[in-house]
């Protein structure tokens, strides 16, 4: 496949998720038998007969003047995007040196070091293809205390990129952590991951790579590998755990 099939098909994709997001019926109030006999300040701002969104005049003169962001976004889809709840679609090998797979990889790098965050997938910046990157600097290490480290195994990690990766798993028994996402900002809840587990793929160069990974960075891994098949760690929570990270703050 050439670079320019390659863009078109990334275009393409991008185009049918924003599609299917602006066809996507208001959630908040199921049928317009239940709307019609709600308040009018509560019912669906959105048109159930013609999917036309209200808008401000303010944001329609702002949209004039600076069109919407397209993917790769410079910031991180949150849940309710199709995006995350896709199958990332695997990138052409021949295209990875590609002008658009490098465009798509530095983007998230830029964003995961942006939000200091560990590990991110492509169809959290809205490209539903199978990459994702993992990092654990030095700096972000030094952040938690000799005992946190050792009981996760957390280690620092240099910048890793697999496309079209992979998972193994090495040792089949099972640890519980606090996790979190960027997708699913300000909340938390423990989920079980594998101890140890083996990604392989292609690098950032095309070239074929693998990685024996345990502990807290087992955990990474097992984290974005399952975005890439739409699935976010809520799905695999225990539901008693789920919290607000910021839930204190609330009482002050």
């Amino acid at each position: 496949m050439t670079s320019k099939t390659s863009a078109s098909l990334l275009q393409l994709s991008w185009r049918s998720f924003r599609l299917s997001a602006s066809r996507a019926p208001c959630s908040r109030f199921p049928t317009t038998a239940v709307s019609s006999h709600l308040p009018h300040s509560l019912t669906c701002k959105r048109s159930i007969s013609s999917h036309v969104k209200v808008r401000s005049y303010l944001q329609y003169m702002k949209r004039k003047v600076r069109p919407p962001p397209s993917p790769p976004y410079t910031h991180v889809c949150q849940v309710g995007d199709p995006v995350l709840r896709s199958h990332a679609a695997p990138v052409d090998p021949a295209a990875v040196t590609g002008p658009e797979v490098q465009h798509v990889i530095k983007n998230m790098v830029k964003v995961m070091r942006k939000l200091e965050c560990v590990g991110l997938s492509a169809p959290q910046v809205g490209v539903p293809l199978r990459i994702l990157a993992l990092e654990y600097p030095k700096e972000m290490l030094e952040e938690s205390s000799p005992a946190v480290r050792e009981a996760r195994g957390i280690s620092v990690q240099p910048l890793r990129i697999f496309i079209n990766p992979q998972l193994r798993v090495m040792d089949g028994r099972t640890v519980q952590f606090q996790e979190a996402c960027e997708s699913i900002s300000g909340f938390s809840a423990t989920v079980p991951r594998y101890l140890s587990v083996e990604v392989s793929g292609l690098n950032e160069s095309g070239e074929a790579v693998s990685w024996q990974a345990s502990g807290w960075a087992a955990r990474i891994v097992q984290h974005e590998m399952d975005h890439l098949d739409g699935i976010l760690y809520i799905d695999r929570m225990d539901s008693q755990t789920f919290i607000n990270i910021n839930w204190q703050a609330y009482n002050e």
